[in-house]
């Protein structure tokens, strides 16, 4: 099944022995479009505002009343590592969470192996390092360019609920008012400008 990924933001997120927090945003890998991780706000019940839980921790959310459970303990979450969610995560804090949670927080494709760079994808360089996994919630608003003009705004995602696959864009089109959503295949995405916030495709949308 396709759900809109925001239907999950705010919602109520459960460790195996008490309520955490809520969803906040999810973190995906530009390079093969997967979700990898939740963000979770745990509200004040820890000195630190988010936590980063890999995707495999949790169980299938329960889109029909908006919750999501892990099977963690709250003090799994609470020693997990600290990530800046708030930046592009860094490689080092990728490796962190691996060696904390194990396989469940791998990059690796376990079918594929690691993903190939798209041709075209723009990565900032820190530190002589490569950075890969972005927030949803930070890529909304990014321009939508097709090959023949500007095409309209991205307002959400599309994901399959059974690989974390964000397989289509939710675009606003239209006039001024962005009246019209258009969903774009992730495939059809050529580039992504992180600095210029634009999503570049190799189709027109005429």
């Amino acid at each position: 099944m396709l759900y809109e990924l925001k239907a999950l933001i705010g919602s109520p997120i459960a460790a195996t022995d008490g309520e955490i927090g809520s969803v906040c945003t999810f973190l995906f890998d530009d390079q093969s479009w997967k979700v990898r991780y939740l963000v979770v706000d745990v509200g004040n019940w820890l000195k630190r505002r988010d936590v980063v839980l890999p995707i495999t921790t949790l169980e299938k959310p329960d889109w029909a009343n908006k919750t999501c459970s892990a099977h963690l303990t709250k003090d799994q979450v609470r020693n997990s590592p600290d990530v800046d969610t708030e930046k592009p995560v860094s490689r080092q804090q990728e490796i962190a969470m691996h060696d904390y949670f194990g396989p469940l927080a791998s990059w690796v494709d376990s079918e594929f192996g690691m993903p190939a760079m798209p041709t075209g994808m723009e990565y900032p360089v820190q530190a002589a390092e490569v950075l890969h996994l972005r927030s949803t919630s930070n890529m909304l608003g990014y321009h939508v360019r097709a090959t023949d003009g500007d095409f309209g705004i991205l307002d959400d995602f599309v994901m399959d609920e059974l690989s974390w696959h964000l397989g289509y864009l939710d675009v606003k089109c239209g006039d001024w008012l962005r009246n019209r959503s258009v969903l774009v295949p992730t495939r059809w995405v050529q580039s992504v400008s992180w600095a210029d916030f634009v999503i570049q495709l190799h189709h027109s949308m005429a």
